[in-house]
């Protein structure tokens, strides 16, 4: 073996993963001075009709239940939640009017045919946008596989107003079932916490704005402005999409921890989450090439390599390969392995229950990982049943 070669390959490694240490750490020391989870709150009268919901759906049955009942339970400062179906064929249509013969509040009504240059997801939520009315002063869009919980709205709006935000998203508390999700999807959750400032942590610049299509409220006066979802038409990752060009036009946008109000069973099993999410993780519609691939760089040093350089290290020095270099190596990648697994801590009220592969959920990091680089290497063709150009 060439030793000077083998010498500056690992010198290498451990520059660019001591740079990209620095920056995690700065990111997550911000997250330690993050502001607690958002509380369900009590409507008061100066919220009444304050808010248009709009839910996009297309094939939901078997999961939109529990979206119309969290619905329902909101109080007065809900006007109205507007279902846009995209002719489903399951029979979403149907279990949405019998829960309107509970709830009038909640209507039904189906997007035109995907116009050129759009999304589904982007064209339904405009197309519901449309349908509001001009008398809510804020826009709420929710996903149709979210559980609202009881004062979700009103805690949105209220701390919204109160603090001056124009858009506001929440993190919510995932609902995990089968052990393959269990150890991939928070895996692939570490890749967004990495990458983007900390829930209830307001970023600074408007290109590293984090946001959740899941729950997202915005004032109804800053969509006008926009043109509604008009500048997100074309992106599976709308919801950044938008919230960073409502930030980069001088709003004030905030990215919260909604995990005691908002509950989501997003996939069904690991193979669901690594196709269906693992689409839009790397987020490359809402940013450039430099900041994709810097992204993907980042992840590659501070999640992917630890784990794998912690063991060829350890198998060096036990060797009796005594170098400084590889001691180094040894020390970084122990502490950013050991900080990986720290994380977990940080995030487990981010779900519901608990299981052992959760916590087994670091030996997935390469995988998620290789996902955001296949994501980041093209665009999707097929979402959500939908075959796209």
């Amino acid at each position: 073996m060439n030793f000077e070669l083998f010498d500056g390959f690992i010198l290498g490694i451990l520059i660019s993963q001591i740079v990209a240490t620095a920056i995690l750490l700065s990111r997550l020391l911000k997250g330690a001075r993050r502001r607690s989870p958002l509380l369900p709150q009590s409507a008061e009268p100066d919220l009444i009709g304050k808010v248009s919901v709009v839910v996009p759906t297309l094939n939901e049955a078997k999961r939109i239940m529990p979206c119309l009942i969290g619905l329902s339970q909101q109080s007065y400062e809900l006007r109205e939640a507007i279902i846009v179906d995209s002719n489903s064929q399951d029979g979403t249509q149907d279990i949405v009017k019998t829960a309107r013969q509970s709830d009038p509040r909640l209507r039904l009504i189906t997007d035109d045919p995907l116009p050129p240059g759009w999304v589904g997801r982007p064209w339904a939520l405009h197309t519901g946008y449309l349908h509001t009315s001009p008398h809510s002063q804020w826009f709420l869009g929710i996903d149709a596989d979210t559980e609202p919980q009881p004062g979700l709205i009103a805690s949105l709006i209220r701390v919204a107003a109160v603090e001056g935000y124009d858009m506001v998203s929440l993190a919510p508390q995932f609902i995990l079932q089968n052990p393959g999700e269990w150890c991939l999807q928070p895996a692939l959750l570490m890749t967004l916490l990495f990458r983007f400032d900390s829930a209830g942590v307001d970023a600074v610049n408007s290109s590293r704005v984090m946001a959740n299509g899941q729950c997202f409220l915005c004032r109804r006066q800053v969509l006008e402005q926009l043109n509604g979802y008009t500048s997100a038409a074309g992106s599976f990752c709308d919801d950044v999409t938008l919230a960073r060009n409502i930030a980069a036009a001088g709003y004030k946008v905030g990215f919260f921890d909604g995990s005691k109000v908002i509950k989501v069973r997003m996939y069904e099993g690991a193979k669901e989450t690594w196709n269906e999410w693992g689409r839009s993780l790397d987020l490359k519609d809402a940013a450039n090439p430099a900041q994709i691939w810097g992204d993907v760089l980042f992840l590659l040093c501070v999640q992917a390599l630890p784990l794998p350089c912690l063991l060829l290290s350890s198998y060096l020095l036990y060797s009796g390969n005594n170098y400084p270099s590889i001691f180094i190596l040894f020390s970084l990648n122990a502490f950013l392995f050991l900080l990986r697994c720290g994380m977990l801590i940080a995030i487990a009220s981010s779900y519901s229950g608990s299981s052992l592969f959760f916590w087994l959920s670091p030996l997935a990091d390469q995988l998620a990982v290789l996902r955001i680089l296949l994501s980041s290497l093209k665009k999707p063709t097929k979402w959500r049943g939908r075959i796209y150009q």
